[in-house]
């Protein structure tokens, strides 16, 4: 493999990560680090001998490839210039933060056969490399998604910074449309949404209920698989898989067992970087597409649309009907 000129712009939480993993890819060398805050940029390198700049477009002409770890609202601003400059593209989740912009990155990469790789760093947990190994239809899925308050992400609601990991694994399990959504969600510390559920229901018949949080006091990452097949549940912070199957036996008795499962000692974020240089350098399409990330955008703008919907019903229940709605919500039940 040629060696591959790699840039990062963003040199925060995540880009600092970026770099590191580069670095211990052999024919990979990061040439540039760029951040709007020049000491940001400075220390992310670590005294490295790349170049250091606060303009990210001073990086083109120079690299082949990019990871891209700026706020989303600034996603299809970067990714989009690259991809014009003909430079292969890593961006964070989410790919943008509208359809609009989502299609046009989409349609730049395709049109200069360029790679467009989205950061769902949980598509490469191993706990999820197991599981695939061994799910088979889902039927029911129950996920949580709880973190404690921090200051990083809140550019975007919850749904975009923490429930998209969990759309994204979910689409790409069920393979099949979504014919309805229902969610909540409420503000707590942001001014965005900060907790929500949604339910979502697919043509397969598959459902899922999905809880995202991020003023929590623990952390809490974890998706349960229900099926004909069998049970799996997924801890993502702890990267462990717990599944069980069914056996019949000579007699026709059914049994649970636990299938066998291998959890491979891997770092998600390495293997994710890694896939984007096998990409980059090998030309072949890579495992979290730009159409991936739109699909898990379309999904997570939906369910905000379903939130802001609940929002004016609720706010209109208890403008016309305060003493009813209040009487049914003491009961345990949901206002009219």
């Amino acid at each position: 493999m040629k060696e591959l000129r790699i840039g990062v712009v963003g040199a925060g939480h995540l880009g600092r990560y970026h770099i590191q993993k580069y670095r211990q890819i052999p024919g990979c060398l990061v040439v540039g680090v760029a951040d709007v805050l020049e000491q940001s940029a400075r220390s992310a390198a670590e005294g490295d001998l790349c170049e250091i700049f606060t303009d990210y477009r001073k990086l083109a002409g120079k690299i082949d490839a990019v990871s891209i770890a700026v706020p989303t609202a600034r996603h299809h601003e970067v990714a989009s210039f690259f991809l014009a400059a003909g430079v292969d593209v890593l961006v964070e989740k989410p790919i943008a933060v509208t359809l609009a912009e989502a299609d046009e990155l989409i349609a730049l990469a395709e049109a200069r056969e360029l790679i467009l790789q989205v950061g769902f760093v949980e598509r490469f947990n191993p706990a999820i490399l197991a599981l695939g190994e061994v799910i088979g239809e889902p039927l029911f899925i129950e996920s949580h998604r709880l973190h404690p308050f921090f200051e990083r992400g809140t550019d975007v609601d919850v749904i975009l910074d923490l429930m998209v990991h969990d759309l994204d694994i979910i689409i790409h399990f069920v393979n099949s449309p979504v014919t309805s959504v229902e969610a909540v969600g409420v503000s707590v510390l942001s001014d965005k949404v900060d907790i929500a559920n949604a339910r979502l229901t697919f043509s397969s018949g598959c459902v899922a209920n999905i809880t995202a949080s991020r003023v929590t006091g623990k952390l809490l990452q974890k998706t349960r698989f229900f099926g004909v097949e069998g049970y799996h549940a997924v801890d993502f912070s702890k990267r462990t898989l717990v599944s069980l199957g069914r056996k019949v036996d000579a007699a026709g008795k059914i049994e649970i067992i636990e299938n066998p499962v291998e959890i491979k000692a891997i770092d998600p974020l390495e293997e994710e970087i890694k896939a984007f240089v096998r990409s980059a350098a090998d030309r072949t399409p890579p495992p979290v597409s730009g159409k991936d990330g739109r699909a898990a955008l379309a999904l997570a703008l939906r369910i905000n649309e379903a939130i802001d919907h609940s929002r004016r019903r609720s706010v209109m229940g208890t403008k016309l009907v305060p003493a009813v709605a209040g009487g049914l919500a003491g009961e345990g039940q949901a206002p009219p």
